[in-house]
């Protein structure tokens, strides 16, 4: 069965302004830098396996979150909103704030199931 791909759009910037030949993107100068968009095909599969073993993790610092707040004050932990980028290589990264955060980050909302609205 073939490979199904994704194409991400990256957002790079470097120093050089020289263009690689057969690159597919776009260039805009931003100060003195260039600021280079370039469209990547990543397997879907190592996207996937990116995905899973972030969120294992995420699932886990949460669990230990929720169990600590249980036991300290008798709260839960009802509801956990996360921004996440997927770089050129397929790597999922937790966004944290400031001008990271309105970079086109996918945002995961996780609720518990059995929360009262």
């Amino acid at each position: 069965m073939p490979e199904d791909y994704i194409v991400i759009v990256t957002d790079e910037t470097d120093e050089s302004s020289a263009p690689i030949d057969g690159q597919r993107g776009w260039r805009e100068e931003v100060g003195k830098r260039i600021a280079s968009l370039k469209e990547v095909r990543l397997p879907v599969s190592q996207l996937e396996q990116n995905m899973n073993q972030f969120l294992q993790l995420v699932g886990r610092l949460f669990k230990q979150v929720d169990q600590q707040i249980g036991s300290e004050s008798g709260m839960t932990l009802d509801e956990v909103e996360l921004s996440v980028e997927i770089s050129g290589e397929g790597e999922v990264k937790l966004v944290a704030g400031g001008k990271a955060a309105g970079k086109g980050a996918i945002k995961l909302k996780f609720k518990r199931s059995d929360a009262k609205p």
